[in-house]
């Protein structure tokens, strides 16, 4: 007879799963509102109160989140479920969703990889938590500098081929004689860093956890008083390295950023895609190293003390923008800049801007496309139907995608949506899990059985991997973790209702109806 796994401490998944999702529910109503909260107009008083509340909010997430999945992770073995994994795209997204904390901060975090890293078999989702573990720490006791994500391929003993992640920093670094422990449950090397940062000491121990599940490794290098090194290290199934062009071959490109991580960061992937990389910390030294057929990217950062910046006089130019610096992109290119990066960087966006400046024309027609991270609106027009049952919650959403330019219906649980699909038609669903009635999986599958093709995005405080391919396995298309973020949001909406969204439908008129 088999028997329902428990963790120590007599708890079941499932009950797990229940507290995840009692704890979180009132946590993202909370953070949700401290953030649009922030975005209205307040005085500097009370801008520091909510900033305060919303750190604070952001902090018992932060421990709800890792004692919760530390111990589910010990309730259960851990089951993984590899797919292909594009190890670029996933530092990309990691980079992207650790920049607001970073650019809070004031430091800078970037990824780079080298060129034909291959495509591995991995669970996406667990490498996924590694790495946000490993950038979150790296943010959290960075002060000045930045953070780099970095991917190799190595040799094992054996010549089979590893992948070794890293995430490197340039906080103070982690002291030879506490390496040996730091990856332990509960532990902390500095009792200082409890009282000035929080934290359980249990976000390692969780990337340990998953590390062996890998059969794979962790270790910290770095010198102390100069940064940290995490790395972890695995032997994957590879598929072939995709074919990629180099189309930066024969090009040289300067970049000019008071950041050596910026700098780091931005030689590899100009490299990486064939281009010649030179760097420099300000614009006089980058001016001064450039031949007359080098492109200069310029960090806003060496802008003056007035937020001037302009290019050098006979090179063409790219200026390299936080999220938040869109208002000025006018202004740059009116200075004549030829066109904006936004960081963290994306070697396509690079590689894209280079070219536009190489062979810069008012008559062009495929200019690069304005980044998504700052469009004005992610889905002008776009029709959603949310189905959340807590009024909270679905106040943050709604909110949240009428700024994206939507248009939204709300329902209150799954029979509701199911009954709403069979009379309207939508672009996008986002549906909770846990609803009275009939919850979000039984819904999407319901839907799905009757023909509905809409995309369908789970909307959940149930932050699990299983959650996520339980999701999946329904039906639905992708998986958002409450509380919603504007970037997530956002990302999501690009994914599903943008230019470059999968074609499912063909005929508006049922893009989102019952077949039949």
């Amino acid at each position: 007879m088999s028997s329902t796994p428990r963790t120590p401490a007599g708890v079941t998944p499932e009950q797990l799963a229940t507290l995840s999702h009692e704890f979180r529910t009132p946590l993202n109503g909370v953070l949700g509102m401290a953030r649009l909260l922030e975005g209205t107009r307040l005085t500097g008083e009370q801008r520091a109160y909510v900033t305060a509340l919303r750190e604070s909010g952001d902090h018992l997430l932060s421990l709800v989140n890792d004692v919760l999945d530390f111990a589910r992770l010990g309730a259960t073995d851990i089951a993984l479920a590899p797919t292909p994994v594009d190890i670029e795209g996933l530092l990309r997204q990691v980079a992207e969703l650790m920049s607001p904390r970073a650019h809070e901060k004031g430091i800078e975090i970037a990824w780079a990889v080298s060129h034909g890293l291959p495509t591995i078999l991995a669970d996406e989702g667990r490498l996924r938590q590694i790495l946000l573990n490993y950038a979150g720490n790296a943010v959290k006791f960075t002060e000045e500098g930045g953070v780099l994500l970095t991917a190799t391929a190595t040799s094992g003993a054996s010549g089979a081929g590893r992948v070794r992640f890293s995430v490197t920093d340039t906080g103070p670094g982690v002291a030879p004689e506490a390496r040996a422990k730091i990856f332990e449950a509960f532990v902390q090397t500095d009792a200082s860093h409890r009282t000035q940062l929080g934290g359980a000491g249990l976000g390692l121990a969780i990337v340990a956890r998953l590390a062996r599940a890998m059969d794979g490794k962790t270790g910290v290098g770095g010198e102390l008083g100069q940064g940290a090194d995490f790395w972890f290290e695995a032997p994957f199934e590879t598929l072939a390295a995709p074919i990629r062009d180099l189309p930066l071959v024969g090009r040289v490109v300067v970049v000019a950023s008071p950041n050596a991580i910026v700098r780091l960061a931005t030689a590899r992937q100009i490299e990486a895609a064939g281009g010649r990389a030179i760097v420099a910390a300000d614009v006089a030294t980058a001016t001064a190293a450039a031949p007359s057929d080098a492109v200069l990217l310029i960090d806003a950062a060496l802008a003056g003390p007035r937020g001037a910046l302009k290019p050098p006089a006979g090179h063409r130019a790219v200026v390299l923008l936080t999220p938040d610096q869109r208002g000025r992109i006018d202004r740059l290119k009116k200075a004549g800049f030829s066109g904006y990066l936004i960081k963290p960087l994306r070697a396509a966006s690079i590689v894209a801007q280079v070219l536009q400046a190489t062979t810069h024309s008012p008559a062009r027609a495929d200019k690069p496309a304005e980044d998504d991270r700052i469009a004005p609106a992610a889905a002008p027009g776009v029709r959603v139907l949310l189905a959340e049952d807590n009024p909270i919650n679905a106040l943050l959403a709604r909110t949240l995608l009428q700024r994206e330019g939507c248009k939204v219906d709300r329902v209150a649980d799954g029979a509701q949506a199911v009954a709403a699909l069979s009379s309207d038609s939508y672009d996008l669903i986002l549906m909770d899990l846990r609803m009275p009635v009939l919850g979000g999986l039984d819904a999407t599958v319901r839907l799905r059985a009757q023909g509905v093709t809409t995309p369908i995005v789970a909307l959940t405080a149930d932050a699990f991997d299983e959650d996520r391919r339980a999701c999946l396995a329904a039906g639905m298309s992708d998986f958002l973790v409450k509380p919603l973020t504007h970037a997530a949001l956002r990302d999501v909406l690009t994914r599903w209702t943008g230019p470059a969204a999968p074609g499912v439908w063909t005929k508006t008129a049922t893009r989102a109806k019952v077949a039949g």
